[in-house]
């Protein structure tokens, strides 16, 4: 009898699995029916529910269908498991998420959670098993399952949030032995890094041809990065815009009311302590005030898939009261402090989409959780407004805060945090509008904007940039503006830049001292730019010299390739005639080089091209692609387009900058215009891969079908998740 009861517990447990197993079936089988899923004729999704959890479900079942391999990338990074599935190579960077995301603590997080925050992130988790549980030919990388509390690894949406700005090379430097020092051969420059961020307009119905208020939506981010939809329930959600992979809330957008537009932030949200570390027996201290405190000791595993199976490497890392060591300088261990509260952030990133006027979203921008941006925001009563960043501490300003401070010192403590009225703040100003480019607060409104003497140093670290300069001349002639008015204007085509680097080569040119020989080489070049307007045109020849030797320029003057915000001043000033003329014929024979001649127009070199749903895009000159006008934004046009060549091509392929834009007026009813590079589906079979490029290279944006009778006669399919 007892050598039978072995097989009868493991049958017991085996039915009690199955029933366990089909009772979730039914679960999620009644969770899909409770929605239904709209795609657009863009194959855009509209979700429909009667709860907010309902809705999530939806979304992310319908987002997986679109591109679940974005989905799953994004929380295997965020979880720190991303050499589970790409090899030795990301060991660093899981080491990075790791020292900041821990899932047991995120799992408490989870329990602790507000009743309703934990059903939407339930409905998460549910929406994503159900899809790979009604697709089993999809493969996860690593993640086969997903648990609510994953929602809260990845809860702010930008695209590089704080903890990636910890340096990946420190870090190594610090925790192991750094690799890289091998490299043979002629040193080569470093690709010019693109200006990151974004843009956002809003405009107050003083200044619209509606009288209601308007709002621009331009994120710069590296194409695909997120997906666009509509969240629809019966407890006030309505909602439509952009939404990073494999997040439920809208990023970037709109709901019937009111509408908000982040633009990365030079407010200061992050802090290093320099500490000063002693051996004491088997561990270390660090020196507090008068006191001597234990450095904290942990150990992290990180695994990593290698060419025999799965491996791992293991550490030991230290943190202080401050937070964990990522680096050393000076002897002294350097620990980094940010915003660690998951749960706050997804509250406030989830429930500022239900926020109908001004009241109420700065309401919630209390809660201090969008620690790396600033927000434009309109709404249907009229209001304008810039918000800072928001999450900035309070800090003794007799410290430098733009470098490591002493972490022995109890007066580098942080002391509270900037309430949003400390912050600079601008509502409802006399001209009319509010913008930012990820410049500084202090040219948000114009003539009426916040004064830099007002605020500590630390609040922005930023300055005016070439996007800020073009920004303030189209707001300050447009108008009154309609939304077509607003497009125009962020597609308007002046580079302020060659405002004033042009007239320097110029001069450089007609210097008498200027030698003959070396003018010979690009007489031609000149006369051309002389007359040129300074704008980009995919048809211009003048717009290629000029991007062309900016570029060359720029890799003879260090300073000005790490300062975009000055690079036209720098680079006048800091380069002589000769650098300013040789760097011209430098680019011109690059451009013969590679094109067969110098006289190439821009749109034949600048393209958008997509030709596979991979990540990381590839690129072919022998595979069909559109011609792009718009260029870098570090030359000041509004309209970013970050290109260059890759894969051993000539031509620039566009990799980043505008990626999602959208105008949005409000009033009685909404109405919108959108466009995403691309188009919605990460799958190049589908028709809606790649079916928004032309209008995304022509700034040409489609209407928004928000309401559900514009959806007649614009539906491509309605269905329950699962059909």
């Amino acid at each position: 009898m007892h050598r039978f009861l072995p097989l009868l517990l493991a049958a017991i447990a085996a039915c009690a699995q199955a029933d366990a197993a089909d009772t979730d079936a039914a679960r999620l089988q009644a969770a899909a029916k409770r929605v239904t899923i709209v795609r657009d004729d863009w194959g855009i999704p509209h979700v429909y529910g009667k709860k907010d959890a309902d809705v999530v479900f939806g979304l992310m079942y319908a987002q997986a269908e679109d591109d679940f391999n974005r989905i799953e990338t994004n929380f295997i990074n965020s979880q720190g498991r991303l050499a589970e599935a790409e090899g030795e190579a990301e060991i660093w960077r899981d080491l990075r998420m790791k020292l900041f995301i821990d899932p047991d603590s995120m799992k408490v997080k989870y329990r602790s959670s507000p009743a309703w925050l934990k059903s939407l992130m339930d409905g998460w988790a549910d929406g994503l098993n159900y899809y790979l549980s009604t697709h089993p030919d999809v493969k996860p990388r690593v993640i086969t399952r997903f648990e609510p509390w994953m929602a809260l690894t990845f809860s702010e949406g930008s695209i590089g949030g704080d903890i990636e700005n910890v340096s990946l090379r420190e870090l190594e430097r610090f925790y192991g032995t750094h690799a890289g020092d091998s490299a043979s051969g002629r040193p080569q420059p470093a690709p010019l890094r693109e200006p990151t961020g974004s843009n956002g307009f809003a405009l107050a119905p003083s200044i619209t041809a509606s009288h209601h208020a308007i709002l621009w939506i331009n994120p710069h981010t590296s194409f695909f990065f997120r997906a666009e939809a509509q969240l629809v329930s019966e407890e006030g959600l309505n909602a439509y815009g952009a939404l990073t992979w494999g997040q439920f809330f809208v990023y970037q957008g709109f709901n019937d009311r009111a509408g908000w537009m982040h633009t990365s932030s030079n407010g200061d949200d992050m802090d290093e302590y320099a500490e000063r570390i002693v051996k004491r027996g088997d561990g270390y201290v660090y020196r507090y005030g008068s006191e001597e405190r234990p450095v904290t000791m942990q150990r992290i595993v990180v695994p990593y898939r290698a060419a025999g199976g799965m491996s791992k490497r293991e550490f030991t890392v230290f943190r202080t009261h401050h937070g964990p060591i990522v680096r050393a300088a000076d002897g002294k261990w350097i620990a980094v402090k940010l915003m660690q509260e998951p749960v706050k952030a997804l509250t406030q990133s989830y429930s500022r989409i239900k926020a109908r006027n001004y009241r109420e979203f700065k309401k919630i921008m209390d809660l201090h959780t969008n620690s790396s941006n600033n927000t434009i925001f309109a709404d249907a009563e009229g209001n304008v407004a810039y918000f800072h960043a928001n999450f900035i501490p309070k800090r003794d300003t007799s410290f430098d805060w733009r470098k490591p401070v002493d972490g022995s010192n109890p007066a580098t403590e942080w002391k509270g945090l900037h309430s949003v009225d400390e912050s600079p703040l601008v509502v409802n100003p006399p001209n009319g509008w509010v913008y930012n480019t990820n410049n500084w607060p202090y040219s948000a409104a114009g003539s009426n904007s916040p004064q830099p003497r007002t605020f500590p140093k630390y609040m922005d670290n930023g300055s005016e940039s070439p996007r800020g300069v073009h920004a303030l001349r189209v707001l300050s002639v447009r108008k009154p503006f309609t939304p077509q008015g607003v497009i125009d204007a962020a597609f308007d085509t002046w580079l302020p830049s060659f405002d004033v680097l042009v007239p320097s080569l110029i001069a450089a040119y007609d210097a008498p001292t200027t030698a003959d020989s070396l003018k010979s080489l690009v007489k031609e070049q000149i006369a051309l730019l002389r007359a040129w307007d300074h704008r980009w045109s995919a048809t211009s020849v003048p717009t290629t010299l000029a991007l062309f030797w900016g570029d060359e320029l720029l890799h003879s003057l260090p300073a000005a390739r790490t300062s975009w915000t000055s690079s036209d001043t720098l680079l006048a000033n800091g380069t002589t005639a000769e650098a300013k003329l040789r760097a011209l014929a430098t680019a011109s024979d690059r451009l013969v080089a590679d094109y067969g001649t110098w006289k190439t127009p821009w749109g034949d070199i600048n393209r958008f091209q997509r030709l596979t749903g991979d990540i990381v895009q590839p690129f072919n000159d022998a595979a069909p692609s559109i011609p792009v006008g718009f260029t870098s934004s570090r030359w000041g046009s509004l309209a970013a387009f970050g290109a260059r060549p890759a894969n051993g091509t000539k031509k620039y392929y566009g990799t980043s900058g505008n990626s999602f834009l959208a105008v949005v007026e409000f009033g009685d009813s909404v109405r919108a215009r959108a466009v995403s590079a691309g188009g919605e589906s990460g799958h190049p079979t589908s028709k809606h891969f790649n079916d928004q490029a032309d209008r995304y290279a022509a700034g040409n944006l489609r209407d928004v079908y928000f309401y559900r009778s514009q959806l007649a006669g614009h539906t491509e399919r309605q269905y329950h998740p699962g059909q």
